[in-house]
């Protein structure tokens, strides 16, 4: 990627992170209810793997930590915000919250709720890719934990079977709420997983963008021409808790500490400066510029957006 492209990047996971945070603190002003999963030290995840793949034009599934999918995928940053607020103007009308966002213009398919249920909609929709002859991809993200349901067992092999178009990425954080995965799971590394299935696998450094993007390019490729699916494994970490409820009491600050030495933001900045390409107080220039445009602009939309009809209460309900 050209330095530029990669300032671009570097540019959208700052306006992550600083969104999630925004959330936290929204939610902790009693602004946002319900149920919230934030997803810094994650970013370079979904940049890298949507970098290789075709924002908008490629359909997302994802569970329920899934703000930062939806922006990428084209989503108003305004409309998201909104609809964490549950206001009218949110992307799903308020009516789905955090855990279902929702926006098929820009073929993101929902986040949701249901630890492991977007594997077998994943592959539904590339079921229908490959009948109607696309060129786009199924993509599915997912943390580690849900590969332990039985809808990850199933939808592998019936994907390996019929050779359909969709990569699976799993972001694994090392824990499943509060449960790190060695206590979970007998095969740590998820990715050796789908051996089973004869479906090709592979697992990299979820920190660093540009080792995401080099592997995200290479899965994207298998899947677009036609070689069946791919399971991509991203050794990540999430810096909060599961949610707002969770203490983080079951690992220690040491642990949290030595993950944010490398940090994804930091990694590609520090790349950047050493390039050439950037200088810090350029970096300093971008957060104040994003952190203005996030509270004079996503959440002064998302704070004066009007609150849905109660008289439309069914009118989105399918009966």
């Amino acid at each position: 990627m050209k330095p530029e492209d990669k300032k671009r990047v570097l540019r959208e996971m700052v306006l992550a992170r600083r969104f999630e945070e925004r959330c936290y603190q929204a939610y902790i002003e009693r602004k946002i209810g319900g149920f919230l999963h934030l997803y810094p030290g994650q970013e370079a995840c979904c940049q890298g793997v949507m970098e290789a793949a075709r924002p908008g034009h490629d359909y997302v599934i994802t569970g329920y930590r899934d703000h930062v999918h939806a922006i990428k995928c084209g989503s108003d940053p305004k409309e998201v915000m909104a609809e964490l607020y549950g206001k009218e103007t949110g992307v799903s009308k308020g009516r789905g919250g955090s855990m279902h966002i929702f926006d098929v213009k820009h073929h993101f398919m929902g986040g949701y709720a249901l630890v492991g249920g977007p594997f077998p909609l994943a592959a539904g929709i590339a079921k229908a890719i490959q009948l109607k002859g696309g060129d786009e991809i199924s993509i599915c993200f997912l943390g580690d934990a849900a590969n332990n349901q039985g809808t990850f067992h199933e939808t592998l092999n019936m994907a390996a079977l019929y050779k359909l178009p969709v990569l699976f990425v799993c972001e694994n954080n090392q824990y499943g709420i509060g449960t790190a995965i060695d206590r979970s799971t007998a095969v740590l590394d998820q990715f050796k997983r789908v051996c089973g299935y004869d479906i090709a696998a592979s697992q990299c450094d979820g920190q660093d963008f540009d080792v995401v993007h080099e592997h995200a390019k290479k899965a994207v490729a298998h899947v677009r021409n036609g070689n069946g699916p791919y399971f991509l494994e991203l050794m990540t970490y999430r810096y909060r808790g599961h949610s707002m409820s969770d203490s983080r009491g079951y690992r220690t600050r040491e642990e949290e500490e030595l993950w944010k030495q490398r940090d994804p933001i930091f990694i590609l900045r520090d790349r950047l400066i050493d390039a050439g390409a950037m200088t810090m107080d350029a970096f300093h220039a971008l957060e104040k510029e994003i952190d203005h445009y996030i509270e004079n602009e996503v959440i002064k939309f998302a704070e004066e957006s009007p609150e849905p009809n109660v008289a439309e209460l069914e009118k989105y309900v399918l009966a």
